[in-house]
């Protein structure tokens, strides 16, 4: 069954209980599908609180914390021994004192780099003598460390270069309890630009909330419907007739990445349902304004 005719099926069964509910049970009601838009738009922290802190390290998830967004974003890549990490970058070079691909480097030669000397020379004004200690976290040590209490945004970087990632990355959600059959869960939203790898998660698990990333103008919004809940278009071509086709076709608009007050009170104005950012606090005092 294709996402759309999912959520036309949560919509119907929730105006036909709510005909019969309580104002509060019919609020509880309409969660059960997939909203089309959030009030206010969430905020996700880009690569963590990557403004401040060495992007996906532990400092950088635990800032964004601190700064009440709601979720973290962790872009994965796997090791030659087939861990996930979180790291944007297929090579370490940029973020770390090593070089190479990660997929040609095991777990413990990744870990012995230094993941966040690179942030205190590339922003002298945020530096951090705590950062030269930083390594580079594996999913795993990330939901370990911050559990349940916080929401994760996933994305699968580069799939086809990772055959057999999207079932690592069930795995480690499984484990975690994050995943399950039945009733949507928002603890976790998987985003990626690879609409077969979306799609390879939707065939498995269709309550996951999928978000397809890409440039608004080559999206084909009433083919992302059949298999994600939203997309995550660069925000310098959103505007606000797109994200109105985005939400006639039932999918929500998390565009990447706003990091100017300016852009984030324009978006807002659209009607974006939600918006990455490497500064989350900046994010947070204007989606929450009156």
């Amino acid at each position: 069954m294709g996402k759309k005719l999912l959520f036309l099926f949560a919509a119907f069964a929730a105006l036909y209980f709510i005909s019969g509910c309580s104002n509060e049970h019919a609020a509880v009601a309409g969660q059960a599908g997939h909203d089309t838009r959030s009030t206010p738009p969430i905020v996700i922290a880009h690569r963590g609180a990557s403004g401040y802190a060495p992007e996906h390290t532990i400092p950088a998830y635990r800032m964004a914390e601190k700064m009440d967004t709601d979720y973290i974003e962790i872009d994965l890549q796997m090791t030659k021994d087939r861990q996930l990490i979180a790291m944007h970058d297929d090579k370490v070079d940029r973020t770390t004192n090593g070089t190479g691909s990660v997929k040609e480097l095991t777990l413990d030669q990744i870990k012995s780099l230094d993941a966040g000397s690179w942030f205190n020379q590339k922003f002298p004004g945020e530096a951090d003598s705590g950062n030269h200690d930083l390594s580079i976290p594996t999913l795993q040590e990330v939901i370990q460390t911050f559990g349940k209490q916080a929401n994760y945004y996933i994305e699968t970087k580069k799939p086809a270069e990772y055959p057999g990632m999207e079932d690592e990355l069930l795995k480690v959600l499984k484990k975690n309890h994050l995943i399950h059959s039945g009733a949507e869960n928002r603890k976790v939203i998987i985003e990626s630009f690879s609409a077969d790898s979306l799609k390879r998660l939707n065939d498995r698990y269709p309550q996951l909330f999928l978000v397809q990333l890409g440039y608004p103008e080559k999206m084909d919004l009433p083919a992302i419907s059949r298999y994600a809940d939203a997309v995550g278009p660069d925000y310098q071509g959103v505007t606000e007739s797109f994200v109105r086709k985005a939400h006639e076709e039932q999918l929500q608009v998390h565009p990447w990445t706003v990091n100017s007050v300016s852009d984030m009170k324009r978006l807002t104005g659209f009607g974006v349902d939600g918006m990455f950012t490497n500064y989350p606090d900046k994010a947070d005092d204007i989606t929450q304004s009156p």
